[in-house]
């Protein structure tokens, strides 16, 4: 065998692997979500949520009920592949935490979360800005852990312990005023 033969070889071996995978993923973005699934681990949603915005001297994000926002969300407002992306994420939270600390995401302590949420922001960063991010977005959909931090954040602040607890909330404000200081302290408001 000759090396231009051995080189052409190689390389259609390798396109065919790159197809084949792409093809799997293509199929596993574009079946049909097990929808249940996000009813069925709530609990860990909830877990989830509280390690984004845990309870300090204002309620958590598991207080405020974004759990359930987050589950809505998902599934009435999310594309296919970002339901299908959303649900492997939560697979794969378990799935690390078995492997690193052999229990499940929900029995782990609060620096295990942490660890394991910051490899997820690690790894859903890589395409954060430029071309190649929205060529990510396009094909494959949003990253679990942005759609994660996105809905949790959404949900907190709509929600009404968010608002008024977590948030500076005044729902008659006064006159417009187009630029407040914020005082030493002071918390974010929550309306605009």
């Amino acid at each position: 065998m000759n090396r231009r033969k051995a080189i052409r070889r190689i390389l259609l071996a390798g396109g065919a692997g790159i197809a084949g995978f792409a093809g799997y993923k293509w199929y596993d973005l574009k079946k049909t979500p097990d929808i249940g699934y996000l009813d069925r681990h709530k609990d860990l949603i909830a877990v989830l949520a509280e390690t984004i915005i845990p309870a300090t001297d204002t309620p958590g994000a598991r207080e405020a009920g974004v759990q359930d926002f987050i589950v809505v969300m998902v599934r009435d407002c999310a594309t296919v592949k970002e339901q299908n992306q959303f649900i492997d994420g939560l697979k794969d939270v378990d799935s690390s935490a078995y492997s690193h600390y052999k229990r499940p995401f929900v029995r782990c302590t609060e620096e295990q979360r942490v660890a394991i949420l910051t490899h997820f922001e690690k790894e859903a960063t890589v395409f954060s800005a430029g071309v190649a991010a929205k060529v990510q977005n396009m094909l494959l959909g949003r990253p679990f852990f942005t759609l994660l931090k996105e809905y949790t954040t959404q949900g907190y602040c709509t929600s009404e312990l968010g608002a008024t607890r977590g948030l500076v909330y005044l729902p008659i404000p006064g006159k417009y005023q187009g630029c407040i200081d914020l005082l030493p302290g002071q918390r974010a408001w929550a309306t605009k």
